[in-house]
């Protein structure tokens, strides 16, 4: 098993946002979690990452057989976890270049090459269709959204995670955009058919470039609904509300 969330139960600020939480991820599959706006979907994703300001109450995460919860973001990093996020932070003073370099180095527990880390670079910059002088900027800083998204999906194929959490990457992305960053997705995942894949969106056409072998709608703190990909028309056409409220009859 890749990743393991068992009965989870998460709290901020005293408030329960996840709540006996379970989710298995299998080598190579991929995994889409869907539902209504302030439910928990990018709370998960912080979770997994150690984000410290959740507290878990109960409930273990586990990665490849052993549990992440009391490791720091940078640990959890370096084992192959990695997330694209909904809104990438700006660094300024620290070159795109220079940040990517240090963090392969850090994972391989070497100095990286310059001559191999930019030719690396060049061919993920080409391959994405990114401006190359993106490179050489201070990290995300006047990047549009776009930019941002496309630079998630560079250090994705430089760092080479096993299990990768892309938290809305659609958001802010055009369609033609949107069209390239799944190309290279679907391309690194053959490439890597041992690496897994948890999307968190609203929309559709993410997944329609990825495939889903799962799709799991989340609400009231926990999943209520897993299906196929033929889960999201089903979702496109009638919405959330009929799985939210058989949740609540089985409640009561």
């Amino acid at each position: 098993m890749k990743l393991e969330i068992k009965n989870l139960s998460v709290e901020i600020d005293k408030k329960i946002i996840l709540n006996k939480f379970d989710l298995n991820i299998a080598p190579g599959k991929i995994h889409a979690i869907m539902g209504p706006n302030g439910v928990g979907k990018s709370t998960l994703s912080r979770v997994i990452m150690g984000d410290e300001r959740y507290h878990v109450i109960e409930g273990d995460i586990l990665f490849e057989g052993t549990s992440i919860l009391k490791l720091r973001t940078d640990e959890i990093a370096r084992k192959g976890i990695f997330l694209a996020m909904q809104s990438p932070m700006e660094i300024e003073g620290v070159s795109n270049q220079d940040f990517l370099r240090t963090a392969i180095s850090q994972k391989k527990g070497e100095r990286v090459g310059l001559y191999q880390f930019i030719k690396d670079c060049e061919q993920a910059t080409e391959d994405l269709k990114m401006n190359r002088d993106l490179i050489h900027r201070s990290l995300n800083v006047g990047f549009s959204g776009g930019e941002k998204k496309k630079n998630e999906v560079l250090q994705i194929k430089l760092l080479r995670p096993s299990f990768i959490i892309l938290d809305e990457l659609d958001s802010g992305l055009d369609v033609d955009s949107l069209r390239v960053v799944c190309e290279n997705i679907k391309n690194y995942m053959k490439e890597n058919p041992d690496t897994s894949l948890l999307i968190i969106t609203h929309y559709s056409m993410i997944l329609e470039y990825l495939k889903p072998d799962y799709v799991h709608i989340l609400a009231d703190k926990h999943i209520v609904k897993t299906g196929d990909y033929h889960l999201v028309a089903d979702i496109e056409k009638n919405g959330y509300s009929k799985y939210i409220e058989n949740t609540v009859r089985e409640d009561k």
